[in-house]
């Protein structure tokens, strides 16, 4: 999936992205009936300077009501008798202004309804395009995270979803909120005279002409801006993970400069894209100035020639000043979207990744092992690179404990990694009781397996909900016992609130061999018949491993065991060992046998028991 993947928007991500309303739709017809009242009230605060100017210059001199057609026939249905403009003017321009007053009132009223209720459903948008992407992001394949790097991940999570939410909300807010102002304003116009509104239009397609052209300059601008933005995030926590290596390699200058070369591409790409967008207001404005020249000269000669009266003409030239804001609103909509129909390709990108390791049609339940687990011919490659395991067969017995030796890059992980279903074999199969494990369902066969990794995960929580991770249902007591038996324990009780102190970041507040005894915990807990481990001692000193070495050997009983282990001292008493090297396994026996064969097995062994070198690991 490329991340610059060139845009293509029509219909169809419109609609796409208009879908995130309907589970919201109650909110949205209210919001909208509450921009229709907002808009006629607010247009109607324009007419009625009409009767306003009326009364200030015209009643006192014996003019009322003219019960005329148009707008005067409105106002004399309406405004002009109650107000009445045959008496006192002063006394209708009192009236007249109680009346700006209760529609101001009124019209404030429908403006704040409108703005919570978008404002409602905005969340509501935010919500739940943010759940939809992490619900899918959880189920995607090991592979897609190995493809896109963490921090454009969490900027299309964060960033991308909130653009999103404003176009879905904000941005097609202002936009019915102008359709009706626009439709409002034209209709109040109309009835005044229908040759000025022919007049005011006359501008309107020349804005609509000049943002056409900015359009796809501002989506492609966009784009990229984006695509920056994630790799900025990607580099600032790329930088924060390796920052013990940053220190310790001195490159702290090096990083720096890195940094500084992203924000300023970043810098310049933005401003690019701004340059273009503030285009907008000028031109816009131009072309405002234009009609209202237009109305001013066209208006004052209907004046002149007694076709409109003073009145209504200043209440025309008030409904344009109106209509230009909704008509720029909607001629730069295209534009002012683009942020936001990009983030939502971005978005959608990730949703549109397909799930590759899932159920088969008809996949079947699988509760238990009973007898084997077999590797036939079995061959993997990570995409289109080289492959990793190349023709692998072998067996296991329920019970036997497997180690798996060899070189880095040998497959060792790669290969367990298949067992789980993180990935799937390229070629040949993988079989639990003669059942391929494939046509066995993900969540059954994973619940057969407790894994604790090379790398220790732990998660910014207490100490007992770590260990439960995979239980969190289990007791008190059954996590102690699985801690108890991990060794954990007694570094546990001597933290600060014991079972329910926090561990911090990644486990930030204990130490690394603290971690993979929880971590071993958390796999013991869950008492699955297969258990993993891949380098799960590494971090351990000689002897917390002798000791996590006593206590899975007890716990080995009746159980599968693969074991990844560059100590070779760990694995000698495994039932079966197995030596990998590239790809292929290239030894197979138990330690003695191997040890006499004097191959790959015999001059790993002496690296380290004749030199005390560790040999490489996976």
């Amino acid at each position: 999936m490329s991340a610059e993947a060139p845009a293509s928007f029509g219909a169809a991500p419109y609609r796409r992205v208009l879908s995130y309303l309907r589970p919201h739709a109650g909110v949205l017809f209210l919001a909208i009936v509450a921009t229709a009242l907002f808009a006629v009230l607010d247009a109607s605060v324009y007419v009625l300077l009409i009767p306003f100017i009326e009364a200030l210059f015209v009643s006192g001199g014996g003019s009322c009501s003219t019960g005329a057609s148009g707008m005067d026939g409105l106002l004399d249905a309406s405004v002009y008798r109650w107000v009445d403009l045959c008496g006192d003017p002063l006394v209708a321009i009192g009236r007249i202004i109680i009346l700006i007053l209760l529609v101001f009132a009124v019209k404030n009223f429908f403006h704040f309804a409108r703005t919570y209720l978008v404002a409602r459903a905005e969340q509501d948008v935010n919500r739940d395009v943010r759940n939809e992407v992490y619900d899918h992001l959880v189920e995607l394949d090991l592979a897609f995270f190995s493809r896109v790097r963490m921090g454009q991940i969490v900027s299309r999570l964060t960033t991308e979803v909130e653009q999103m939410r404003a176009l879905v909300t904000a941005q097609f807010s202002k936009l019915v909120s102008a359709l009706f102002e626009f439709g409002v304003a034209v209709f109040f116009m109309v009835l005044i005279s229908w040759r000025l509104t022919l007049a005011a239009f006359v501008v309107i397609p020349g804005a609509m002409i000049i943002w056409g052209p900015l359009v796809s300059v501002l989506r492609r601008r966009d784009r990229r801006v984006l695509h920056l933005g994630g790799e900025v995030t990607a580099h600032v926590q790329e930088t924060l993970a390796g920052i013990r290596l940053v220190k310790s390699s001195s490159a702290e200058l090096r990083e720096k400069a890195r940094f500084r070369g992203l924000t300023a591409d970043y810098y310049r790409l933005f401003l690019r894209a701004e340059f273009a967008r503030a285009l907008a207001a000028p031109m816009t404005e131009m072309l405002a100035a234009t009609g209202t020249v237009i109305l001013l000269w066209f208006g004052a000669r209907l004046v002149v020639a007694g076709d409109l009266t003073g009145p209504l003409f200043v209440g025309f030239l008030a409904l344009s000043m109106k209509l230009y804001a909704p008509v720029k609103n909607v001629a730069k909509f295209p534009a002012t979207a683009q942020p936001g129909l990009v983030a939502a390709e971005r978005v959608f990108e990730f949703l549109d990744a397909p799930v590759e390791i899932k159920d088969a049609p008809g996949a079947r339940r699988m509760e238990a092992f009973a007898s084997e687990i077999a590797f036939e011919r079995v061959s993997f490659a990570y995409g289109e690179g080289e492959s990793v395991l190349r023709d692998v067969s072998f067996s296991v017995d329920r019970g036997d404990v497997v180690a798996l030796v060899g070189p880095s890059g040998a497959g060792k992980t790669t290969l367990v990694d298949l067992l789980g279903r993180f990935f799937d074999v390229g070629s040949g199969r993988i079989t639990i009781d003669g059942v391929d494990i494939r046509d066995v369902r993900v969540a059954d066969l994973r619940a057969l397996m407790g894994v604790v990794s090379q790398e220790t995960i732990l998660f910014h929580d207490s100490v007992r909900a770590n260990i439960a991770y995979g239980r969190p249902e289990a007791s008190q007591v059954e996590i102690e016992a699985a801690a108890v038996a991990a060794h954990a324990h007694e570094f546990i009780v001597e933290m600060p609130n014991a079972y329910d102190t926090l561990v911090g970041e990644r486990g930030v507040e204990v130490s690394g061999g603290q971690r993979q005894r929880l971590a071993i915990a958390r796999a013991l807990l869950r008492d699955p018949p297969i258990l993993i481990f891949d380098e799960a001692t590494s971090a351990l000193d000689t002897a917390s491993e002798r000791l996590i070495q006593d206590a899975t050997l007890r716990l080995m009983k009746g159980r599968t065991v693969f074991v990844i282990a560059h100590r070779l001292s760990t694995v000698q008493s495994a039932d079966q060992i197995l030596v990998m090297d590239g790809g292929h396994i290239v030894e197979r026996g138990d330690h003695a046998t191997l040890l006499a064969q004097a191959g790959l097995y015999r001059r790993l062994y002496d690296l380290q028991f004749d030199t005390g070198t560790v040999a490489a690991t996976t």
